[in-house]
């Protein structure tokens, strides 16, 4: 399972996959290099009302609830979009086992869009509606539905996840970490509060239950010295290529010891 994560978290992710030519410039395929040089500027257009949908902080909690007073993103999704024209056949989701987690913000509830009885959408549309931050990116209209990235109710969906669906689960999560654990200086300590602990506590609880069911679940999350390479903003165009290169450093220790169960390895305390 690959988690939330924005620009940063995406190049510490790929670090962790060790696909080394996208991030460092080198794809061959122009689809690629055209995505890399369409990442979308650090700091969002002003957003428009209306909000999301304020009701969600009376019927949910935590990040599911503040997302519903989020005001109306304006970002240009169409880099997105691009992507998935020009990796699907037919516009549609290429294989019957990919799933991308959107929040409906009028219902206040995930959906694993690709996944029997979701919606059927396009894979643009899936793409968009998996990535649409609250805020920042537009939300996705499917049907009567509205869509927002997943990660605003759950940072890698992990409970969405039977039994009957793996019996081992890696997670790449960049904005999870250990307790304590997070991004130098004061930028850190704001990320911390407000996203990387509720989201870690989030992860944690649903890690637990899973593993309550018998799945054996290898979460791989950033330690401290990944995190100081990576930053606090972690939808910072320009850091983009540098947290890569730090990343590819970090990372291959982090998922170590993730293997090895040796989870607080390496992560410090960042308190």
């Amino acid at each position: 399972m690959l988690a939330c994560g924005g620009t940063i978290g995406g190049a510490w992710t790929i670090a962790a996959l060790s696909a080394l030519d996208m991030q460092r410039g080198r794809a061959q395929d122009p689809r690629l290099r055209s995505h890399l040089a369409s990442t979308p500027p650090g700091v969002p257009p002003l957003p428009r009302l209306p909000l999301l949908n304020p009701g969600l902080l009376r019927s949910r909690s935590g990040l599911a609830a503040v997302t519903g007073i989020a005001p109306t993103g304006r970002a240009d999704a169409d880099w997105l979009q691009r992507l998935a024209d020009g990796f699907s056949s037919g516009g549609r989701l290429p294989h019957r086992d990919v799933r991308m987690v959107a929040y409906d913000v009028r219902s206040g509830k995930r959906v694993a869009l690709g996944a029997p009885g979701s919606p059927t959408v396009s894979v643009g549309e899936a793409l968009r509606a998996s990535w649409a931050i609250p805020g920042w990116m537009p939300p996705v209209p499917v049907g009567d539905r509205l869509f927002v990235d997943g990660g605003a109710a759950s940072t890698a969906s992990v409970d969405l996840l039977t039994s009957r669906d793996a019996d081992l689960v890696y997670v790449i999560a960049p904005m999870a970490s250990a307790p304590g654990v997070r991004a130098p200086g004061p930028g850190g300590v704001l990320e911390h509060r407000l996203l990387r602990r509720p989201m870690s506590t989030g992860l944690d609880a649903e890690i637990a239950s899973a593993r309550a069911r018998g799945t054996t679940v290898i979460p791989i999350r950033p330690t401290a010295r990944d995190l100081a390479g990576l930053g606090a903003n972690f939808m910072r165009r320009s850091r983009r290529a540098a947290a890569f290169e730090a990343a590819m450093t970090t990372a291959p220790g982090t998922v170590r010891a993730a293997l090895s169960g040796d989870t607080l390895s390496g992560n410090g305390t960042g308190a």
